[in-house]
């Protein structure tokens, strides 16, 4: 039973160019359904008085602006990809800003895909920081090395952009197996122009923050340890800095629940996800302090809700078109199986650990 992913090929297409089953929301989540194991996620969260799952607050206005992607990363939750053509357009991109301008949401967290594909990224940036939000872009490094997009590490120190940069590993190996061949040196380039601007240098107010999940069928080591381990062989190996380390547990869906069912591993990795279900982690889930807007406009709990086409709840708005901040925050979280890849051990969400463990560093 293999316990890696194999490398990824510049030929791989995503699960829905393929037309493969697993491209479906709903045979997805049968999938995890029918394993024979015990675990409903509703009635862990009720064991700890935490059911029905309501937000403690809307702090984040997550925008996923499309699923085209420069790179087919072997564990995407989203199947994103060059061969993919959803994509936001301005029209839904200003109900966003539309929603931000009325509304009191400090923080706009930008993921995709890779979102600096969208044609309308830079002005859904620029909108976002004249509205004085804190912007988060989430970028997977290589796309700063393609021409269109080699001035943007400038655009994001204008605009105080926040960066969340996906990097599996600081050796080349575990890099280049999760997201291809050549993926590792076109990441460590990107960051030294980063770092030559000042972003991760803790004076200049850039942030930037290093994203791992697992390469195989395992959860992920504790944050707060391997934080200083990446700081500390980073500098030594690379001569690079960064502000902070977050660690992702990889979710069972979309290319890698595909990979999970081809090597054999998705029930023993789903009895470990349900094994290690860490109330504190529950407390924490970001889908309490988040909305996600998909790239068609259509509001979910979470980004990983919206890949599976779970919308939001009951009588709460489904289009941002109709966002409205009470009935959102009054809704009830939607939740399956695969919740339990936010709680198990420390927890993980798109700020990483969620039982409060990091502040231990």
């Amino acid at each position: 039973m293999s316990s890696n992913p194999e490398p990824h090929s510049t030929s791989r297409r995503s699960l829905s160019a393929r037309r493969l089953p697993l491209a479906a929301a709903g045979q997805q989540l049968r999938q995890l359904g029918a394993l024979p194991i015990e675990g409903n996620f509703h009635e862990a969260l009720s064991r700890e008085g935490l059911w029905p799952l309501q937000p403690t607050a809307i702090d984040i206005l997550q925008i996923n602006v499309g699923k085209l992607c420069n790179q087919t990363c072997r564990h995407c939750h989203v199947d994103a990809g060059p061969d993919r053509t959803e994509v936001m357009s301005r029209e839904t991109a200003a109900l966003c800003v539309e929603a931000l301008r009325r509304n009191a949401i400090p923080t706009v967290d930008i993921t995709g895909g890779a979102p600096e594909l969208n044609p309308h990224f830079r002005w859904l940036v620029e909108q976002c920081a004249a509205l004085d939000r804190h912007v988060i872009n989430r970028c997977n490094l290589t796309i700063l090395e393609t021409g269109p997009h080699r001035d943007l590490p400038e655009f994001f120190a204008r605009h105080r952009v926040e960066l969340v940069c996906s990097l599996p590993h600081y050796h080349a190996t575990c890099t280049d197996t999760q997201r291809g061949d050549g993926v590792f040196e076109k990441s460590l380039r990107a960051l030294r122009r980063l770092n030559e601007l000042g972003y991760g240098d803790g004076r200049s107010g850039l942030r930037l923050v290093l994203v791992t999940n697992p390469v195989g069928a395992v959860l992920p080591a504790a944050q707060a340890c391997l934080e200083g381990e990446w700081k500390r062989e980073m500098k030594r190996l690379h001569d690079l800095s960064f502000d902070s380390l977050y660690t992702i547990t990889n979710m069972p869906i979309s290319r890698y629940l595909d990979w999970l069912l081809e090597s054999g591993n998705l029930e023993g990795y789903m009895r470990r996800l349900i094994e290690s279900f860490n109330p504190q982690a529950a407390q924490g889930l970001m889908c309490r302090s988040m909305v996600s807007v998909g790239w068609d406009g259509r509001l979910f709990d979470c980004d990983f809700n919206q890949m599976l086409d779970i919308p939001v709840s009951g009588k709460a708005p489904r289009h941002i078109g109709d966002f409205d901040l009470s009935k959102l925050q009054a809704r009830m979280i939607q939740t399956n199986r695969h919740c339990y890849g936010c709680t198990a051990g420390s927890g993980s969400s798109c700020t990483g650990v969620t039982d409060g463990s990091q502040s231990l560093l």
